[in-house]
């Protein structure tokens, strides 16, 4: 199992989490949990905008799209 957040800090890193987590009012542990979590939720709602973001497929072509296909045919 890979070392918690807290252990990967180095002691300026900790010193400045512990003072944003007693600041919120909050422990250190819970701090980082909570910090965790808002990353997590960020990078799915970010995941799930780029899938939005894909076009559909296939679309058929739109009015003027298919204007623009008749206006481009050589004339008969």
């Amino acid at each position: 199992m890979a070392d918690t957040p807290a252990r990967q800090m180095t002691p300026a890193q900790r010193a400045y989490e512990e003072k944003r987590a007693r600041k919120a009012g909050m422990s250190l542990d819970r701090w980082l949990a909570l910090k965790e979590k808002e990353r997590s939720a960020e990078a799915a709602a970010a995941k799930k905008a780029a899938e939005a973001a894909k076009p559909a497929a296939a679309k058929a072509p739109g009015f003027f799209q298919r204007l623009l296909q008749k206006a481009e045919k050589p004339l008969k």
